[in-house]
């Protein structure tokens, strides 16, 4: 019965008057769906944070720790734009000193942060990275995430399961109350959410043990679907 509806749906907007007002009770329904892809590359954000006395000091310190990171991620096959850099910065380190019940702040050092993002394309290498850059001289993991290249064909399955769930519960609300659907007057999308990842334990003894898992897409879809008189 849905399909015929989908079929002719398009052809009832045609014929309908422009300026006709919809006076057809409607059914609103939404559906999603979830499928699974594994991840194809791991990003790694880290960096180095450095102190010293004076803000060309901490530069410098860092400077000298981030080449070598630069370096151990080349050693280790991450070159060219899959090393960004995402983050640096100088920033003052104060001492809160309270005299005759005045907060008095002192510059006693400075901070210098640099994080560099690396694209890792094979994710069974992501521990053996992280171990390295560590090794480098970076001090400071911020995140690991895993992503895919093309995630459309996964999509498209993702929609086309939501949209049967929801013509399948459009029959059973028309069934179980006792009406019958007349057409489609609209269907939308919802903002696929980002794919996130479904973890699974995996353990490398020889470096840091990092889970890629998979990776979940969502579709969500839905329509108003006229009911007849």
């Amino acid at each position: 019965m849905i399909r015929a509806l989908l079929a002719s749906t398009a052809l009832l907007a045609i014929a309908a008057p422009a300026m006709a007002e919809d006076v057809n009770p409607t059914l609103s329904l939404s559906a999603s769906a979830d499928v699974q892809v594994d991840p194809d590359f791991a990003t790694v954000q880290s960096g180095v944070v450095t102190r010293a006395a004076t803000a060309q000091q901490a530069v410098q310190d860092n400077g000298r720790a981030m080449n070598a990171v630069f370096e151990a991620l080349r050693r280790a096959g991450v070159t060219g734009n899959d090393v960004q850099t995402s983050q640096l910065s100088v920033s003052p380190i104060y001492a809160d000193r309270t005299e005759a019940n005045q907060n008095q702040y002192e510059i006693i050092a400075y901070e210098t942060r640099n994080t560099v993002s690396a694209k890792v394309r094979d994710t069974s290498r992501v521990g053996n990275v992280i171990d390295a850059m560590v090794s480098a001289g970076a001090n400071n993991i911020q995140s690991v995430s895993f992503g895919a290249e093309d995630t459309s064909a996964a999509m498209d399955e993702a929609r086309r399961d939501a949209i049967a769930s929801l013509l399948a519960r459009a029959e059973l609300f028309a069934d179980a109350a006792g009406f019958e659907l007349c057409g489609i007057t609209r269907m939308s999308e919802d903002f696929a959410r980002p794919a996130a990842p479904m973890m699974m334990a995996r353990m490398d003894s020889a470096s840091t043990p990092v889970a890629a898992g998979q990776l979940s897409l969502t579709a969500t879809v839905n329509a108003d679907f006229c009911i007849a008189d």
